[in-house]
């Protein structure tokens, strides 16, 4: 009997098998335009498409949403497939299911990476799988980045791509109803006391300035203009924008020390 499984409300075990020539049958039926053959056809490779899923069993995504992705693939696969060549369906239809839910990984995780770290950060892993191998101890990073020709920053760089990131209020200890969370570890240090006093003294300062010299430094420190810039805009000489700057900038550091 087959093994009974249920995903997306299938029962697995009810999905009929294929034969070679009925599959071949089936699929110029599709070509020919026939959707019913093809509804049929994409419900009797379903179990083809959870075989590959469950490859995927380990990531944090929902099987249900595995399984559909790779339906998509499957479907493509149908669309795609040349009768007039010499390969069975089935070993056409697996690489495209798995590149197909390879793809949804990739897209759905909550930080943007680029295609070409994730690869090697596939490569990354795939390299520690085979260098476990018949060992007990721990594969280190420099080992990989050896065994790949890579640097050790670029394997770490490509682990922490593809790391789930955390949560600020995940909970970095637990005991009965002491929690402790991320969010209470992080220092805001725009909140220093220290500079948080600098910035009064630095207010008052510049509060202290006449109407003029508070407009040189805002066109120079904040819009970034440089003197000449500056001395076209407010219509004064450049000597006169560099004296008065420097009035400005000598006040401040006077009221602040």
């Amino acid at each position: 009997m087959s093994r009974k499984v249920y995903i997306c409300n299938i029962n697995t075990s009810n999905i009929p098998r294929l034969t070679n020539d009925e599959t071949v049958s089936i699929l110029h039926q599709i070509k020919d335009g026939c959707e019913q053959a093809k509804e049929h056809f994409i419900y009797c490779n379903m179990r083809l498409v959870l075989s590959v899923a469950q490859r995927f069993c380990d990531t944090k995504e929902s099987m249900d949403d595995i399984f559909q992705v790779g339906c998509v693939g499957l479907m493509k696969a149908i669309d795609n497939f040349d009768l007039t060549l010499n390969v069975r369906f089935s070993t056409y239809a697996v690489p495209m299911i798995v590149g197909e839910i390879k793809r949804f990984l990739r897209d759905s995780s909550s930080m943007r990476v680029s295609r070409s770290l994730r690869d090697t950060a596939y490569l990354v892993l795939k390299s520690k799988e085979r260098l476990s191998k018949d060992r007990s101890d721990e594969v280190s990073l420099e080992e990989i980045a050896s065994d790949l020709n890579l640097t050790l920053f670029e394997v770490v760089d490509a682990i922490d791509a593809i790391s789930a990131p955390l949560s600020l209020d995940e909970a970095m200890y637990n005991d009965d109803d002491d929690q402790v969370l991320l969010l209470e570890h992080l220092a805001d240090e725009s909140q220093n006391s220290d500079k948080w006093l600098q910035n009064v003294d630095l207010k008052d300062a510049v509060r202290n300035l006449d109407a003029r010299e508070k407009q040189i430094l805002d066109l120079r420190y904040f819009a970034g203009k440089t003197q000449m810039e500056v001395s076209n805009e407010i219509g004064i000489s450049q000597a006169q924008v560099s004296r008065l700057e420097k009035n400005a900038l000598e006040q401040i550091k006077r009221y602040m020390s």
